[in-house]
């Protein structure tokens, strides 16, 4: 029994470590098109596992973590606006009449600071948010409408503040990112194998995170949440934190998307974009980290390839492809797999039966 564990084990990693190593080696068969493309699928697949632990380890399901990836993506986008413009008024201000830098937006003239409040703002606004509602037991359905609404203000607010945040058109025309230029292949390049890295580190991370006692509190949460309290454990203050990690995971998913996308606006940060975050978990598998990876990179190749192919009625094929899945993988695409091992194991109890019969 423990080498079979011990074998499925050694046998996930090397396949999980195979698939690594292919991601880093993408640079060597892929046009720069189609790397760039890759890079954004797996930046939505950092923000898709820190969904899943909120999701589907936690069971708090949030249909509002497009706010935190705005917050990370803008927070990047400040800074590649200011470096491009040199240091003056970035041109969108200058049409709304401004003649001086706003005070929100000094901080953003260092890259350093730029990232750390990329990760930072999201989390603490998590924070307050996951501290006000968990600390009142509001959950469910109730925390799920709460978050919708929340990025309804937020997109509205961002909308509405053409001279701070570019209104409905946002930020783009990036130049360079720490002095090099970002529209050359070997900087797009560099974006790639980083954003490879990151998910990588987020990856083991989150595994490490819900392998130990940590996420076994968590699973509980999810599916005994007034069970677990009555235990000694305070699922607000478990739930607090989980909703703050996922929220600093998607503020950095942000970063590394306007890295390679070159813009971000408000309409992709709004509420369909967010509802589709969760389809990425849901159809991946949630509760499994490289379900939602998986999901993430497939219903956005996907898309991709059927509006290429099919312009005018892609998004049909995309809805039937959410359906199919829905109804005949209902634990996702991993759950195919786990079908499989299950009745590989029938398959292999019942050989050993029939071999010990033979002998008896």
């Amino acid at each position: 029994m423990q080498n079979t564990i011990y074998q499925k084990i050694w046998s996930q990693r090397v396949i999980l470590n195979l698939i690594f190593l292919l991601l880093l080696a993408a640079p060597l068969f892929l046009s720069d098109f189609r790397l760039n493309l890759l890079g954004k699928f797996l930046a939505f697949a950092i923000l898709a596992i820190g969904l899943d632990l909120l999701w589907g380890y936690t069971g708090v399901l949030s249909l509002g973590h497009g706010i935190f990836f705005g917050l990370g993506a803008y927070c990047m986008a400040m800074y590649l606006k200011l470096e491009a413009t040199g240091g003056g008024l970035p041109d969108f201000m200058a049409w709304s009449g401004m003649s001086e830098l706003p005070l929100i937006w000094i901080p953003f003239q260092y890259p350093i600071v730029a990232i750390i409040l990329g990760i930072l703002l999201p989390a603490i606004i998590a924070f307050m948010l996951g501290y006000l509602t968990f600390r009142n037991r509001i959950s469910g359905v109730y925390f799920t409408i709460l978050s919708q609404a929340l990025v309804l203000v937020v997109v509205t607010l961002f909308v509405g503040s053409q001279n701070l945040t570019g209104g409905s058109s946002g930020l783009t025309n990036f130049n360079t990112f720490f002095g090099f230029s970002v529209n050359y292949a070997t900087t797009q390049t560099a974006f790639y194998i980083i954003t490879v890295i990151v998910l990588g580190l987020v990856f083991i991370l989150s595994r490490k995170l819900v392998k130990g006692r940590f996420g076994k509190i968590l699973v509980g949460i999810r599916d005994g949440e007034n069970r677990m309290r009555f235990l000694g454990y305070s699922p607000s203050a478990y739930k607090t934190f989980i909703y703050t990690l996922s929220a600093a995971i998607a503020g950095l998913a942000g970063m590394l998307f306007v890295l390679q996308v070159g813009i971000i606006s408000p309409t992709m940060i709004g509420i369909i974009p967010s509802i589709e975050m969760v389809l990425w978990v849901a159809l991946g598998g949630r509760g499994t980290l490289i379900g939602p990876v998986i999901g993430a990179v497939l219903v956005n190749a996907a898309k991709t390839g059927f509006s290429e192919s099919y312009p005018d009625i892609w998004t049909y094929f995309l809805g039937l492809l959410f359906v199919l899945v829905v109804v005949f993988l209902p634990k996702g695409i991993t759950g195919l797999f786990e079908k499989w091992n299950d009745r590989r194991k029938k398959q292999d109890v019942s050989s050993s039966v029939e071999v010990e019969k033979s002998y008896s």
